[in-house]
């Protein structure tokens, strides 16, 4: 919590050498004849918020599922501490992109939220289990609708809603694929302002991918671009912006457009990112 609150008033200080808790090693994944990417690295710091970009097909959700332990790699290793990863480890929680599959039409909203929590091997008694979930419930602000069903809410409080189960769990890592992309824009700014207070009281690791530069720069401290097929990283680079975030003051900051151009022409341009600092 302390190394969090450290790292989030400056937006640089944890990033500064990269600490490589959880990490990827000459990775590569391949379908048949074809290969997404081959030979990456990617090291992500405890207590980092870390944003990948790219074109669609360029392999940031499948490298996002390797990191989960959900996809394996067709060569190289997934490291956490000093644990090689094969299946999902506990610490971790995945956050799918279409989040009115991930939590279930038949529960209501407390039950959804206990799902996880329930099926865990450190799982609290039935009380604890209450009392966590209530408190999530309440953070993420859903009190008042523990009773209902997903249908009854709205997309950006479905959001809310598998967010919750996950803080549920306790995880220190989020990794979040597209979380927000099928939401309006004022509930993105809204949904993205929570998340950033989440991570800076919980003291989370977050792996967070999108499309949209603009949310990339917003939220990351650290944002890598993959670019071409076969995919390749380029050189990450880390957004100096102050902490806590203003959706206006901080897009208003020249060094936003800054960021931003530079990401751009990442992608649409590989290799004209050099330069960035690591």
């Amino acid at each position: 919590m302390a190394a969090a609150a450290d790292h989030a008033a400056t937006g640089q200080a944890s990033t500064s050498k990269v600490l490589g808790w959880l990490g990827g090693r000459e990775l590569a994944r391949r379908h048949g004849v074809l290969t997404i990417f081959d030979a990456l690295d990617i090291d992500v710091a405890k207590g980092e918020f870390l944003t990948l970009i790219g074109a669609s097909g360029c392999g940031k959700s499948t490298l996002l599922r390797m990191l989960a332990g959900l996809e394996p790699p067709t060569a190289g290793t997934i490291q956490l501490g000093q644990r090689l990863i094969d299946q999902p480890p506990p610490e971790v929680v995945y956050l799918f992109q279409q989040y009115e599959k991930s939590i279930f039409p038949w529960l209501d909203v407390q039950s959804n939220v206990a799902f996880g929590l329930r099926r865990r091997a450190d799982r609290p008694d039935e009380a604890g289990i209450r009392t966590r979930v209530s408190a999530v419930i309440e953070r993420v602000g859903l009190r008042g609708v523990e009773t209902y069903f997903p249908s009854q809410l709205s997309g950006g409080m479905q959001q809310r809603v598998a967010l919750a189960r996950a803080l549920a769990c306790r995880p220190d890592i989020l990794l979040m694929d597209e979380p927000f992309s099928a939401v309006d824009a004022l509930t993105r700014v809204n949904l993205q302002q929570l998340l950033l207070e989440l991570w800076q009281e919980l003291g989370l690791t977050v792996v967070f991918v999108t499309h949209d530069v603009d949310e990339a720069v917003y939220l990351s401290q650290r944002v890598i671009a993959l670019t071409g097929r076969p995919a390749r990283m380029d050189p990450a680079v880390v957004i100096d912006l102050p902490y806590p975030r203003n959706p206006v003051a901080s897009r208003a900051d020249r060094r936003f457009a800054d960021y931003r151009n530079r990401l751009y022409l990442a992608i649409t341009q590989p290799g004209s990112a050099r330069g960035a600092r690591t």
